[in-house]
């Protein structure tokens, strides 16, 4: 894929993928990622979705 198309699925989504992350509380950031929390799917920013990884990552390494 070339530049020129890079980052053009953003520009259909609500907002061009800005939002307010409803784990951070940052506003003005890019929310592009779903995440599943309460049963409910929601969109996370990229800083969010590293910190889950991180975690659960570590967990589950404690638990073996």
């Amino acid at each position: 894929m070339g530049k020129t198309h890079r980052g053009f699925g953003l520009l259909e989504t609500v907002n061009r993928g800005r939002g307010t992350c409803p784990v951070c509380k940052r506003s003005g950031i890019k929310v592009v990622y779903e995440h599943e929390m309460n049963e409910k799917k929601v969109m996370i920013c990229k800083q969010c979705r590293a910190a889950l990884a991180r975690a659960k990552k570590k967990e589950a390494a404690q638990a073996s």
